[in-house]
């Protein structure tokens, strides 16, 4: 491709940016709503399910890491599918991260409208809606501004974030420590008694491992950020290991204060299960505070998931993928402004969902088919491109395998379903390409 199709982006990000993304990306809607959605699933095992699924995220993550810093251009793991796999398992990851990660972004944008007027008093489908609209209309106006301004209000937003998670500890943690075991009793509760008690854990597991994913966003990033071979692996595990821990300690004195019964009717009910608990046990002032970090959160989340989908969109436009239109790198900061545009629009159809488990559980099928691409790659990576044992690679892969068909079966049908469109559509702009007299499988490369 030529002009402005071919131009690269501009390395404005270091570690400590990266790291602040990833943790943006993780510390919104996962930790403020799909805890809650866990508990609903699994009851008190929620905290195992965490557990469990930062074990698989860990994996993952490592895999995302060498391979970000071997291949650091955008798009992730559609491109090292291109490169390390086959052309359909490349385009396969890039359209499983669009349809996992704009679902993500429909949940965080409906998350911040939720625990917005939870705030206010207000209970209306439409002003739910309304709300989480004008959210991911502010946070695309806010990304095409430029990279530079996106990465310093993310920070802003992450430290809020932080602080507030603070404030829900210490506030929570009395009450969770005079409650003892007693509300870890029954430990799986909650969600469908007819199924099986592993089978409500494993889908548990496949909800909370989306909460972890976050990371990849520093891996979609990867022709932006400084010194990607070093700071790219750094940035990634140091961000999961910072969100385990938060998401642990936030998921153990939530359920300890108040019972994963309440826990879990709170994100169901008001999508502001946090605020809910602060306010319950602590006061109106505790549930203002958390308040405003979970809507600095969400906010947070939607800018690293519009960043991130986006730089995927323009690597499939790249390609030939999508559209050449959506290739394009344009005005003075240099914004891949048609991609950013197409993504807001995706995630503004899935806002008129206007349910957080269906989104929440969509992402969930996805993200796992998408990492497990991530793990197939890594394993192909020769042995001087490779950071960590392959033993992690292997891991990644069979944990999402595994877990993908443990969400509810219309979920996975639909994915599998989206998997065959996807395909269908790959073909007809390789038959175009062909018949334009290009060849989008080789550009970048």
């Amino acid at each position: 491709m030529a002009g402005d199709e071919c131009q690269s982006l501009v390395r404005r990000v270091g570690v400590f940016g990266a790291v602040f993304m990833g943790l943006g990306s993780i510390v919104g809607t996962g930790v403020f709503v799909s805890i809650g959605i866990g508990a609903g699933v699994a009851g008190a095992a929620v905290v195992l399910a965490i557990t469990v699924a930062a074990v698989v995220a860990f994996c993952n993550g490592l895999s995302s890491a060498q391979l970000a810093a071997s291949f650091p251009i955008s798009g992730g793991t559609y491109e090292y599918g291109y490169r390390k796999l086959t052309p359909s398992l490349g385009f396969t990851a890039g359209w499983m991260f669009l349809c996992a990660k704009s679902a993500s972004a429909a949940t965080a944008a409906l998350g911040f409208a939720g625990y917005l007027l939870t705030a206010i008093d207000v209970d209306a489908q439409w002003a739910r809606t309304g709300a989480a609209t004008a959210a991911v209309i502010v946070l695309t106006v806010l990304v095409l501004s430029g990279m530079r301004r996106a990465n310093a209000v993310n920070i802003t937003i992450v430290s809020v974030s932080l602080a507030s998670l603070a404030v829900f500890v210490a506030v929570c943690l009395p009450d969770a420590t005079e409650g003892g075991r007693e509300r870890f009793v029954p430990f799986l509760g909650g969600g469908d008694s007819s199924r099986p008690a592993f089978a409500r854990m494993l889908e548990a597991c496949a909800l909370m491992f989306v909460a972890y994913t976050g990371y990849g966003r520093i891996a979609t990033l990867g022709e932006e950020i400084h010194n990607p071979k070093r700071n790219i692996p750094r940035a990634i595990v140091t961000t999961l290991v910072v969100s385990m821990l938060i998401y642990i300690g936030v998921a153990l004195v939530g359920v300890g204060a108040v019972g994963a019964a309440a826990f879990a009717d709170a994100a169901v009910d008001q999508v502001a299960p946090l605020e809910v608990v602060a306010r319950q046990v602590s006061g109106p002032t505790a549930g203002w505070v958390l308040t405003i970090g979970a809507m600095t959160a969400m906010l947070g989340a939607l800018l690293n998931l519009v960043l991130g989908l986006s730089r995927v969109a323009l690597a499939m436009g790249r390609r030939g993928d999508l559209p050449g239109v959506f290739s394009k790198v344009v005005g003075r900061h240099q914004e891949p402004v048609p991609a950013v545009l197409l993504v807001a629009c995706i995630i503004l159809s899935l806002v008129l969902v206007g349910d957080v488990k269906a989104t929440w559980s969509f992402s969930a099928f996805t993200v796992l088919v998408y990492y497990a691409l991530t793990n197939l790659c890594a394993l192909r990576l020769q042995p001087e491109q490779r950071l960590y044992p392959r033993a992690f690679a292997w891991g990644g892969l069979a944990s999402c395998v595994f877990l993908a068909f443990w969400v509810e079966w219309r979920v996975w049908a639909i994915g599998l379903g989206l998997i065959a469109v996807g395909l269908v559509w790959h073909v007809v702009m390789r038959r175009r390409s062909v018949v334009n007299g290009q060849d989008g499988g080789h550009v970048g490369e």
